[in-house]
């Protein structure tokens, strides 16, 4: 019954979702040279032979299909096959536009419109499909299901509140979630759940992030800021979201009373918030710089807006303390990777709103691998304490560095797990 009435109404839709993707590009969340992707129009030829499509909504999902590009490139060869990647942020488009292989392509996702979808589907034909995370949207299932496409559910996850959603449409998640050869969740909790769902192969690999290699760095860029910066103490928050760009500059504050010479980096999670971001910290009456228009770090600056694309890897290797984005934020949270930062020996602390990282953020813990502040005032509590010992702050920077290698194994299972997808077409793995 859900299912119907979801596919009738989205049939009847296209005024209002035209009309919400004009708001989405007037606010600057859709790119307006590549606008028609969205409707599923292509901007460019499916390319010959094979193609692996994989959906990564945003950037977290968009870093985890690029570990699986990666591997599927070792297994397979680079030349026996193309990528689709699909995501609906800006953000991770850019990561894309950086990061992807030669025999990868990004598109804008387009909205689970029938028509729209089905523009999509005759023009990329894909042989096999994969979507990252806790993307289920009905009708792009249904076209997975209906054109007979193997497809697999990788590093699965859901909310307990879409878990009780999804429970109570019975039948239409099963037949949702039949539209998967197999699913591969991030934790035995997840697997549960999708079994009690319906879902048919359902096997725990861990958390797919786990897998993830140091993000890029500029060498001449960190040499360069590394001069600028005179060994002053630096700590960053990265990925940050409404609310925390406020409490980055009253973090700092309260740090220049111990330490007077402290420069803070705010790295948005959306570099198109900066003009909002400018107007926040300026009322701190704090010196600061805007990277894109001054890349080169003043020696007087000290709240530095990385506002750029793709260099989050060169603020943790500058920065001994990392603050996790979005566990802060007044959307209520829900955390980002804090892998990243123990990868480039920096000491991650995240707020108490990681829900959306609960099983990194417990395993992490379990090693001693990462910090969690309760509240602003523990979050000050901690930096503090890291920054006036050299041996806490060596110590967990170690632990950290340790969590990250005894896990990073495990995309070696998942490609265990997906290998007979590709047998369907005649394609064996490397062992």
């Amino acid at each position: 019954m859900f299912l119907k009435l979801y596919r009738n109404i989205l049939r009847r839709s296209d005024l209002v979702l035209e009309a919400y993707l004009n708001r989405r590009l007037k606010k600057g969340k859709e790119d307006p040279k590549r606008f028609d992707e969205r409707k599923g129009i292509a901007s460019r030829e499916r390319p010959p032979g094979l193609l692996i499509w994989i959906h990564a909504a945003s950037v977290g999902e968009a870093q985890s299909a690029l570990i699986l590009i990666k591997a599927l490139n070792e297994q397979i060869g680079a030349e026996n096959f193309s990528v689709l990647v699909t995501s609906v942020t800006r953000t991770s488009a850019g990561l894309m536009a950086e990061r992807l292989p030669d025999n990868a392509y990004h598109q804008f996702a387009p909205v689970d419109h029938p028509d729209w979808l089905r523009r999509f589907f005759d023009h990329w034909q894909p042989d096999i499909a994969f979507c990252i995370e806790s993307e289920l949207w009905p009708n792009t299932l249904r076209f997975l299901r209906k054109r007979h496409i193997p497809s697999a559910l990788i590093n699965a996850r859901m909310s307990k509140t879409s878990y009780k959603r999804w429970k109570l449409v019975g039948d239409d998640a099963k037949k949702m979630l039949s539209s998967f050869d197999i699913i591969l969740t991030q934790t035995e909790e997840h697997e549960e759940w999708f079994e009690n769902l319906g879902a048919h192969s359902v096997i725990t690999t861990d958390n797919l992030k786990y897998s993830a290699k140091p993000l890029p760095v500029d060498e001449k860029e960190l040499k360069k800021t590394q001069k600028a910066l005179k060994g002053r103490p630096v700590w960053v928050y990265a990925s940050t979201h409404d609310g925390e760009e406020s409490l980055a500059c009253e973090t700092h504050i309260n740090l220049k009373k111990k330490f007077p010479d402290i420069a803070t980096i705010i790295v948005p999670r959306h570099p198109e918030r900066r003009s909002e971001i400018e107007d926040t910290v300026s009322k701190y009456n704090l010196p600061y710089q805007l990277r894109s228009v001054k890349p080169d770090m003043a020696t007087k600056t000290e709240i530095y807006i990385a506002d750029t694309m793709g260099e989050l890897g060169l603020f943790y290797t500058l920065s001994d303390i990392a603050v996790i984005g979005r566990t802060f934020s007044n959307d209520g949270g829900g955390g980002h990777n804090p892998m990243e930062a123990a990868l480039l020996d920096a000491v991650p602390i995240t707020g108490p709103n990681y829900q959306n990282q609960t099983q990194l953020v417990r395993d992490m813990l379990d090693g001693d691998a990462i910090l969690v502040a309760d509240n602003k005032a523990h979050l000050l509590e901690i930096i503090l304490s890291l920054l006036q010992s050299s041996d806490k702050m060596t110590d967990k920077k170690q632990k950290a560095l340790d969590f990250a290698a005894q896990k990073a194994n495990v995309i070696d299972h998942v490609m265990e797990e997906i290998e007979p997808l590709f047998l369907k077409k005649g394609l064996h793995f490397k062992k």
